[in-house]
């Protein structure tokens, strides 16, 4: 076993009594991740468990790396087969485990993403003993019941063709389409009506089998507990769980495309808006620069006070909101600046982005914007893991994308540490400045000759059916 320990907050200095000026307000406790235990079961699957005793509630996660990335010629399998798994076990229907959860006002979903899976369940200490073994029953032995499976795929279909008819839903799955090509990372999380509607049961085993096995799990126990008892529950629970055949392959998901500058103007004819993402290639999640990118990010477009929403929404009143974003994978990420505007706006908006954006070289970071992304940033990550279920959040998170714990427990100082001059040279190191990407979606007779000014262009007609030109 491998304990990982953390130094508790610093204590806040006492207010001083008497006249005179308040004292200033103290600075942020420094931020360190609980300590937690990591186990390793026979059978390969990681356990982490951390002890939060609070309140009387656990969260529990089943983590495990597949996604959308594995789908291959099937998009949206991953998708399918992550909801799936909630739609009853071997032993008990979809019905009698609702109704189990609901009784005892525990909460219980389930998901996939582009690179990882997950199930989760947050109950009251007490329901245990009642909930924890219907938790390992639906992680390992789901029944993927048929006909719900079939009402279960027509919603997804239902969905994706309602999704296309919101610009804001779809646009992020033609620009990764766009800046992967035909690599894994391209492959939309959702998939596709063709795609989704052809899956079927065999499809969804199958892909369970592969991929849903000990030695590519974690399960994740936050909250009120023993760490030495709940470890026993999990091996009885979970011990016997085997794979078959070989563990999965690492795989290489695809690096950003952006040798020259491009435009992908997807056509929706009856648009009165356009909606647009403008970036190139951004950072892995694990990368040594993430958190520091997220202050500089803040002050670009990471927070209603940004330079885009300055320019964008307040000053000018072309958008309703302008933001930006590293959006971080496994093996490395995007950066875009996004936005939608009124169609007679769209070269104006455009314009605007392109010139407030080109602030970051043209007059750089100064300190006292640095200082203050520095104290919101600051002001903001605790919050984001204070509850059994956030905590339980981030461990999976460390899991899927190899993320050490020295990313969270040095946030504080890798923020402070951040200066005008560091700010510059990571500037200039990992956001995007030429061959930029932009995707475009709105109506294209109306602004061809708008898009064509930032690169070459692709046209593609909105669809539900594919991201692909």
């Amino acid at each position: 076993n491998k304990k990982h320990q953390h130094t508790p907050p610093r204590p806040r200095p006492a207010a001083r009594g008497g006249g005179g000026a308040p004292p200033p307000p103290p600075p942020p406790a420094d931020f360190r991740l609980p300590a937690f235990d990591t186990v390793t079961l026979q059978n390969g699957l990681t356990v982490y468990l951390m002890e939060r005793h609070e309140v009387p509630l656990i969260s529990v996660r089943a983590v495990v790396k597949a996604g959308a990335v594995n789908d291959a010629k099937q998009p949206g399998l991953s998708n399918l087969t992550g909801d799936a798994l909630l739609l009853g076990s071997k032993q008990h229907d979809k019905k009698s485990i609702d109704e189990a959860f609901d009784f005892r006002g525990a909460r219980l979903a389930g998901g996939a993403g582009t690179e990882a899976s997950t199930v989760q369940a947050n109950f009251a200490r007490a329901d245990t003993a009642a909930l924890l073994p219907l938790f390992a029953e639906i992680v390992q032995q789901p029944s993927f019941d048929d006909a719900e499976l079939a009402k279960l795929r027509e919603r997804k279909v239902n969905g994706l063709k309602q999704a296309k008819e919101a610009p804001r839903n779809v646009v992020g799955n033609y620009y990764r389409a766009m800046l992967f090509g035909e690599s894994p990372y391209a492959i939309p999380a959702g998939g596709t009506v063709s795609s989704v509607g052809a899956l079927k049961q065999g499809d969804v085993q199958r892909y369970y089998q592969q991929y849903y096995r000990p030695d590519n799990a974690a399960i994740i126990v936050v909250g009120d507990f023993q760490a030495a008892e709940m470890r026993k529950q999990i091996e009885s629970l979970f011990g016997a769980w085997q794979a078959s055949g070989p563990a999965p392959a690492a795989q290489d998901n695809g690096k950003v495309h952006a040798d020259k500058a491009r435009v992908w103007l997807v056509n929706k004819p009856d648009a009165i808006e356009t909606t647009f993402l403008i970036g190139g290639a951004g950072i892995a999640r694990n990368d040594p620069d993430y958190v520091p990118l997220q202050v500089l990010n803040t002050i670009v477009g990471g927070r209603f006070t940004s330079w885009l929403n300055d320019e964008l929404r307040v000053n000018s009143g072309l958008t309703y909101g302008a933001r930006s974003e590293f959006a971080t994978l496994s093996q490395t990420g995007t950066f875009a600046i996004s936005s939608f505007t009124a169609l007679p706006k769209t070269e104006a908006a455009l314009a605007l982005a392109h010139k407030t954006y080109q602030r970051l070289w043209d007059k750089g970071i100064d300190k006292a914007t640095l200082e203050s992304a520095k104290a919101y940033v600051k002001g903001q990550f605790p919050p984001r893991y204070e509850t059994g279920e956030q905590l339980a959040g981030l461990l999976g998170d460390m899991y899927a994308s190899k993320v050490g714990r020295e990313q969270i427990d040095n946030f504080m100082k890798d923020v402070d540490s951040l200066t005008p001059e560091r700010a510059k040279a990571l500037v200039d190191k990992h956001f995007p400045r030429n061959n930029l990407q932009t995707v475009l979606v709105g109506k294209a007779e109306a602004i061809r000759g708008i898009a064509a000014q930032y690169g070459d262009v692709t046209e593609l007609q909105i669809s539900a059916d594919g991201f692909q030109p």
